[in-house]
């Protein structure tokens, strides 16, 4: 390892902002080692970093936008680190380099030898999977599920498959606006007996965590439009 590289943090942040209580206080310790930050959302960020910190003079620092790390981004990152600048990174909620965009500048920063520290921090994936009550040994994230209503089910009888063939949670999400489409989808397509959790607003006041049946599901009015949410599947 280069000694004249920088140290990369991966800084968590609220998944909600009425959840400060799930960022340990050793995070403050962290980004106070850092001499520059690489965000998803720099307004965000900022207003996070202060609500931790609250003597942080944000103007002291350089901030990059992430973004999908374009090539200048990610020439930017490599360069700062090369030069002994310690860089933190910030998600737009929860973990680093976890659904993220981030996870193409972890990926430069291991290419470049340098030192990666990831901080203990809320992870909307994992809770939900921790709350599910699903096969938590074997499991798989799949992110977004396509929006053209013949490839979604496709995809969702591809998820369906796996999980009866192999008992692997699937997990998977959507852009709040279309929940309430695809939790239909899934109810009309599923085989009434596989499990499915819902977990919608996760670490906020509001937060809902159920695991029914696709069969218990059908009967239940549920309105999850414009509500951020994860979505599993299990055996039955």
């Amino acid at each position: 390892m280069n000694a004249t590289t920088g140290k990369v943090y991966l800084v968590p942040s609220f998944i909600d902002e009425a959840a400060p209580e799930t960022i340990p206080p050793y995070i403050v310790d962290a980004v106070k080692q850092c001499h520059v930050f690489f965000v998803e959302n720099e307004r965000t960020a900022r207003r996070f970093l202060k609500s931790i910190w609250k003597e942080m003079v944000i103007d002291n620092y350089d901030w990059y936008t992430i973004h999908k790390a374009e090539t200048e981004v990610k020439a930017a990152f490599t360069r700062l680190l090369s030069s002994g600048k310690n860089i933190g990174i910030i998600s737009e909620a929860g973990c680093p380099g976890i659904a993220d965009p981030g996870q193409l500048l972890v990926e430069a920063a291991q290419r470049a030898g340098a030192e990666v520290k990831p901080l203990v921090g809320p992870s909307s994936i994992l809770l939900a999977l921790m709350a599910s009550g699903m096969n938590g040994q074997h499991f798989r994230f799949s992110g977004y599920l396509p929006i053209d209503n013949a490839q979604r089910i496709k995809a969702i009888k591809a998820l369906e498959a796996e999980v009866i063939k192999t008992n692997c949670t699937q997990i998977f999400i959507e852009t709040p606006y279309r929940n309430n489409q695809l939790l239909e989808a899934i109810l009309k397509t599923c085989n009434p007996s596989l499990r499915l959790c819902i977990a919608v607003s996760i670490t906020s006041p509001a937060e809902y965590i159920k695991t029914l049946s696709v069969g218990e599901w059908k009967k239940i009015k549920t309105d999850i439009h414009k509500k951020p949410a994860i979505f599993l599947l299990g055996g039955s």
